[in-house]
């Protein structure tokens, strides 16, 4: 079976207008059919569960949703009836300056940068979601390029 490395960005958004939703969707997605990379959670506690929190959405309702296999839109369209979503342009507003925001610890940080071969002078933007992708980047690489 294929683990397939999920390559959406946390900077994306969907029509809701909160990033990282459509990458949480992805990689539960794939979780729940079996096909994410061993080194991703389906929905972890850092970024995905910052934004179910930001949504006012509940992780255990959310997984079995999940598992009825969702595309995209439909996902949206179901948050959108949930009573008590919180997703107003403002609920989104706060929640993207908070992801944009967050900052990795030093080792994490490091240990990105080592397995991508970059040194920490290299001047790479501090932010997790940048670093993120780099990690991302490297792991499809390592898998798929290589």
């Amino acid at each position: 079976m294929s683990q397939i490395v999920p390559l959406i960005s946390s900077e994306v958004a969907g029509p809701l207008g909160f990033i990282h939703l459509p990458r949480l969707w992805q990689k539960a997605s794939l979780a729940a059919a079996g096909k994410l990379h061993s080194e991703y959670p389906g929905i972890g506690c850092g970024y995905d569960q910052m934004t179910l929190d930001a949504l006012g959405i509940n992780i255990d309702t959310f997984k079995a949703f999940i598992d009825t296999k969702p595309s995209y839109p439909q996902l949206e369209a179901w948050i959108k009836a949930q009573p008590g979503a919180k997703i107003t342009k403002a609920d989104a507003y706060k929640h993207n300056v908070a992801i944009r925001g967050y900052i990795h610890g030093d080792d994490v940080r490091k240990g990105i940068l080592d397995s991508c071969g970059i040194t920490d002078e290299s001047g790479v933007n501090p932010g997790a979601v940048d670093l993120n992708n780099l990690d991302d980047w490297q792991i499809f690489w390592a898998q798929e390029i290589k």
